[in-house]
């Protein structure tokens, strides 16, 4: 994405799609607006707070959507060979599915260092300090994440609204929601189903619908505007799906509120 590599970067991707691989691994976190990435043939959006791993030598695509801003980690081996312990907590990190969702409390310090790193721009030395204490942070995040799940805890909700609020407006799939909280698909849809009491994908359409009530009530989009904003493939496929919902059409439960 750049063509002097430095060991990290805050940056703006290009709104037009683009294709490459390289021969280190990168961390990629969202900081503002949405950037679109594809790993091994899985597409994903990366919002705040979210974010990708990339492997030496993965073809990925990515492309900026709009105004975005996203915070970029170098991780050449030249670099880790001169850090074992970090070495060992970038494996670590790397064992785990490619995209993440980062916790409320790891945002926050996020935006806190990032703001420190774009203050000083020309500040080696404490770009790459910023860098390693985030990995750092994020290695011990995932671990913990994981060891609840070990001890059948249950899901946590609120990382998983989250990643269907910032991804309602295009398909979502189990195994995506599966990555916001570090389980394989099998095991995620066998635990949400017993925890909420429906399946992944009931939950979600919930969910849009939910939103396509509040949008119908509070706004004055039209119901193809609705459509697209609430991810139903058309408006009739989404006219079709209400009525069978709520037994009134969009239109008319509009007029009704």
């Amino acid at each position: 994405m750049a063509s002097e590599l430095k060991h990290s970067q805050v940056i703006a991707l290009p709104n037009h799609p683009s294709l490459h691989a390289h021969e280190y691994r990168q961390v990629v976190i969202g900081l503002q607006g949405q950037t679109e990435f594809e790993l091994s043939g899985r597409g994903s959006l990366v919002g705040p707070g979210q974010g990708c791993l990339v492997s030496e030598s993965e073809l990925h695509a990515f492309s900026g959507v709009g105004q975005n801003e996203i915070l970029v980690i170098n991780l050449p081996e030249s670099v880790l060979h001169r850090e074992l312990s970090m070495k060992d907590k970038v494996e670590r990190l790397f064992e785990r599915d490619a995209y993440f969702q980062l916790d409320s409390q790891a945002q926050t310090l996020v935006k806190a260092l990032t703001s420190e790193m774009i203050a000083n721009p020309h500040d080696i030395m404490l770009g790459r300090a910023c860098a390693d204490t985030l990995l750092c942070v994020m290695e011990r995040h995932f671990r913990e994440q994981i060891a609840p799940r070990r001890h059948g805890h249950r899901l946590n909700m609120d990382i998983i609204d989250l990643y269907i609020r910032q991804h309602i407006s295009r398909k979502i799939s189990v195994a995506q929601l599966a990555g916001s909280v570090f389980l394989a698909e099998s095991q995620f849809h066998q635990l949400f189903k017993s925890q909420v009491g429906v399946t992944p994908h009931q939950y979600v359409l919930k969910k849009r619908f939910e939103l396509a009530q509040e949008l119908l009530c509070t706004s004055e989009l039209n119901l193809a505007q609705i459509s697209d904003s609430c991810g139903f493939a058309s408006q009739s496929g989404f006219t079709s799906a209400f009525t069978r919902a709520f037994g009134v059409s969009p239109a008319r439960y509009r007029q009704q509120h």
